[in-house]
């Protein structure tokens, strides 16, 4: 990875909701969580008009990557997990929850929630990627 990681940003009157691509690992807690809002098969592709604030803001918390974040016009944005959780899967991924600073190539990013690679293998590290045999 490049420089900072793109941000797609996808706005509607109360929220604004970010999508990171490349932090995606298709869980697709979004897809079905709320399908009238993230719809794979639309252009764009997710539609945050299509429910309320509070509801598509519970949708993205499930996102286990990361790769979506919501930030409420009236500046509120997620509240961490407290305390902190880190759960490992059968593979050695690392679901991480809570008041997180992740270092990364590109400096300290403050996060909610993140998936890291618990093999090495990653192109994205410290995030998985599905690259190497934890992602499997």
């Amino acid at each position: 990875m490049d420089g900072a990681p793109e941000r797609k940003a996808y706005r509607a009157e109360s929220i604004t909701v970010t999508f990171e691509a490349g932090r995606c690992l298709h869980a697709a807690e979004c897809v079905h969580g709320l399908p009238e809002v993230f719809d794979t098969a639309k252009r764009p592709w997710i539609q945050p008009d299509a429910a309320t604030a509070e509801r598509l803001a519970e949708v993205v918390r499930r996102c286990p990557s990361g790769a979506l974040r919501y930030e409420l016009v009236d500046g509120g944005t997620e509240t961490p997990d407290r305390p902190t959780t880190i759960t490992r899967s059968a593979t050695g991924q690392l679901t991480v929850r809570g008041e997180l600073s992740v270092d990364t190539p590109q400096g300290a990013r403050a996060e909610t929630r993140a998936m890291l690679c618990g093999c090495g293998q990653s192109r994205l590290q410290p995030y998985c990627d599905h690259a190497g045999p934890c992602g499997r």
